[in-house]
């Protein structure tokens, strides 16, 4: 006899259909699993069994054949598990078939029979949705996985035996799903705690009204993580689309949490030591999402910047204009959403002190040159927001000032915001501009024309550089609430290019 059963494979954030076959014949009992399977899949023969068996469940030993098609697709995971396990008692007729042709297939099966949950429990929803499919079968474990999900189904179950009766009786137990409502975060940071540092704080709102790339230069101390840290609270929220795309994300990568109901948008600090892979994603078997990747519709900080290795700084620069990255690991090619903003932190020179004006740099000459080289001019090219960060003076430390809180600031990023939202039909931001967009929305006067001409020629700026201070020039205009880009706004941005003078 044949058993069939439809379970899926995931590529990248998008998950395959995978029909499971398995074939009883004649010859000396024993399991063949073929379909390109990786360990985990191959080890799933003892799985599988042994939960038959602990299920009550006793097979005749005869020589099995699994069969995971299409076989040119690499298989890996403990998800196929369950989908093996329905398959092979639908070949020795246990099972009925008409049901197992309704839904799609996921899960690991302990020795006991016990369900445990596959990760990407969302992709397999969106495959069963776009095949017509009544829903997933997995286990009763999931939990934030569905609280943003598709109009599919998902049927939880404990262990093999209640799926068994389910198939059998149609007794099943749905998850409830929640709504889309955003649920409001309460920050936990707030920029009215940063004492001075009004150019910064001015940089961060441009930056978070535009969606623009922003480094940071200063000192230690001089408060650039702190200002990186509250720079989510003045973001505009996700939409649902966008929560449903970084739900997915997570999903795959297993670091779901109920904090993704949320309306904020993800906010990532990987460590200055993290691997080329672990920034934009890859692996040996499953392919899995890069911290790039985790921080898609959201915020990316790379504290010490120059600290990184510098082949994984380089390995920036492609989903940096793209907001994709490619990744071809072992015949297998996947291309993972990577739509981040990037915000930089760094100090201006080894031990961090160079300008400072009550410390002196301990770096010798070459040193400075050599620190500074570590980041490549076209990496620095796409950073659209250059920022000199001073050390807070005593003064500033130690006056009663009421600084400006995230609220206030919000308030103006959402009107600029709303107003790109209306001009590009609620499609992009500023930054994502391209080409024809630039020259269609961020037209100059003349006069406009003539002095940014003469700041190029002044600053030796790039034709990226020249494009992105445009782009700049537009955000600031729509915080003004200006129609038309002025020469001052146009002024604005240039002082956000400073790394492109000759004196870095």
């Amino acid at each position: 006899m044949l058993g069939r059963v439809l379970s899926a494979e995931i590529e990248g954030v998008r998950a395959a259909p995978v029909k499971v076959e398995v074939d009883l014949g004649s010859g000396l009992p024993g399991w063949h699993i073929v379909g390109l399977p990786e360990k985990a899949v191959q080890e799933a023969k003892e799985r599988v069994w042994a939960a038959i068996r602990n299920t009550g469940i006793h097979l005749e030993a005869r020589k099995m054949v699994v069969n995971l098609s299409p076989a040119t697709l690499k298989k890996s995971g403990s998800h196929f598990d369950l989908p093996i396990a329905l398959a092979l008692l639908c070949a020795h007729e246990i099972l009925r078939t008409d049901v197992l042709e309704k839904f799609l297939w996921v899960g690991e099966l302990a020795l006991d029979g016990h369900l445990s949950p596959a990760a990407g429990i969302y992709s397999y929803l969106q495959l069963a949705e776009k095949m017509g499919l009544e829903g997933v079968v997995s286990s009763s474990s999931l939990g934030p996985e569905l609280q943003i999900s598709s109009s599919c189904k998902c049927l939880s179950f404990d262990s093999l035996n209640d799926v068994i009766q389910f198939i059998r009786t149609g007794d099943y137990r749905p998850l409830q799903k929640k709504s889309m409502t955003a649920v409001p975060a309460k920050p936990t940071v707030d920029f009215a705690e940063v004492k001075g540092q009004v150019f910064a704080k001015r940089a961060l709102e441009i930056a978070a009204a535009g969606r623009h790339h922003v480094l940071f230069i200063g000192p230690p101390g001089s408060g650039k993580t702190m200002l990186a840290e509250r720079f989510p609270t003045i973001c505009p929220p996700l939409t649902p689309q966008q929560r449903m795309e970084v739900a997915n994300i997570y999903s795959l990568a297993g670091e779901m949490d109920s904090s993704l109901q949320r309306a904020t948008a993800p906010f990532r600090a990987p460590h200055h030591s993290i691997s080329p892979v672990g920034l934009v994603g890859g692996g040996n078997g499953q392919i899995m999402p890069g911290e790039i990747t985790l921080a898609h519709h959201g915020v990316l900080f790379l504290d010490e910047l120059p600290e990184f290795p510098r082949n994984a700084l380089e390995s920036l620069r492609q989903p940096l204009e793209s907001g994709t990255i490619h990744i071809i690991r072992a015949g297998k090619r996947v291309r993972l959403p990577a739509q981040f903003q990037m915000i930089t932190a760094m100090n201006p020179c080894k031990c961090g002190y160079l300008g400072h004006p009550r410390r002196a740099c301990s770096c010798p000459p070459g040193s400075i040159f050599s620190y500074r080289r570590k980041l490549s001019g076209p990496l620095l090219d796409r950073v659209d927001i250059h920022v000199e960060v001073a050390s807070v003076s005593e003064e500033e430390i130690f006056i009663e000032s009421d600084s400006e809180n995230s609220q206030s600031i919000l308030n103006r990023v959402m009107e600029a915001y709303q107003r790109q939202q209306k001009r590009y039909e609620f499609k992009k931001q500023n930054s994502a501009l391209k080409t024809q967009e630039i020259l269609q929305f961020c037209s100059l006067k003349k006069e406009s024309v003539l002095f940014l001409r003469e700041a190029m020629q002044t600053l030796h700026l790039s034709m990226r550089s020249y494009h992105r201070i445009l782009k700049v020039s537009r955000t600031i205009a729509d915080l003004a609430g200006a129609e038309s880009i002025a020469t001052g706004h146009v002024a604005e941005a240039l002082q956000y290019r400073c790394l492109d003078r000759e004196s870095f």
